[in-house]
């Protein structure tokens, strides 16, 4: 549980952290786009080189940002798999009984494996960051225009970043009561995958009681202040783009024909 980062903010004196956070947030969301229209390997190195140059400016030690990604080993091993498995070709490598591997599988799989890798870290060192207050402000900055329509942009962009703040606070939580179940004879780690899922269950209803009663916490807290939504609210800090963003809008310019050249000429 203590391996999950995402939602955590690492405090530093960076480039990246001194960014308006929409210029990180739509970075972001441009950067993950960019990855599911590349194909050629020549591509994923220039997006690798691009988000390695980044982490290399936030200051963030790499230890630190790239455990997140153990928790997602199993799911990057069963993509891969079925990519591997299922990705018909002419070149076959292996072939036994009604499996067959290919070449074309397995570029394939490393293509979507370096994919999922890739968005994940993204997404890592938005979040890290960035504190939770300038998320919200940025996501109700981009979907203001959608006010005009009576969407309550204000409303979602705070339980968006309300939700990705508690993640490690759940999962601190969660960590507790297995530490407790376990001190009281609970076995979490023998056993086949039925057993351990059944075992996971005691841990449900505890978990739920603690979000709920967190929720009606943070709930009494708004209305003591007496948050009534964007109805009237000033912000402390209002945000404007400085040179160091304009600055990065050109180099997100010049990613992009970057890759786009290397995706379509070579």
């Amino acid at each position: 549980m203590r391996k999950i980062v995402i939602g955590q903010y690492y405090p530093a004196t960076s480039i990246i952290h001194s960014l308006d956070p929409r210029i990180k947030l739509g970075g972001t969301v441009f950067f993950i786009v960019t990855l599911f229209t590349v194909n050629e390997w020549g591509a994923y190195a220039v997006a690798i080189s691009a988000l390695a140059s980044v982490i290399a400016l936030s200051k963030v030690p790499p230890k630190f940002m790239f455990r997140g990604l153990r928790t997602m080993f199993f799911i990057l091993v069963f993509t891969a798999s079925l990519n591997i498995f299922l990705t018909p070709g002419e070149n076959v490598l292996v072939e036994w009984f009604i499996f067959r591997i290919t070449s074309e599988g397995v570029s394939q799989a490393a293509r979507i494996g370096l994919r999922l890798i890739t968005l994940v870290t993204a997404s890592t060192v938005m979040t890290l960051t960035t504190t939770p207050i300038q998320l919200t402000d940025a996501i109700e900055s981009l979907l203001s225009p959608l006010k005009k329509i009576r969407v309550p942009v204000h409303e979602i962009a705070m339980m968006m970043t309300i939700a990705l703040r508690f993640i490690p606070t759940l999962m601190e939580e969660v960590d507790k009561i297995m530490k407790a179940q376990m001190a009281r004879g609970a076995d979490f780690d023998t056993g086949g995958l039925v057993k351990r899922a059944k075992s996971l269950l005691p841990l449900l209803i505890p978990l739920f009681i603690s979000a709920f009663r967190r929720a009606d916490e943070l709930a009494q807290a708004m209305d003591a202040r007496c948050y009534r939504g964007d109805v009237g609210r000033t912000k402390m800090k209002i945000m404007r783009f400085a040179r160091r963003d304009f600055i990065a809008c050109v180099i997100a310019i010049i990613y992009a024909v970057a890759l786009t050249a290397l995706n379509n000429f070579l």
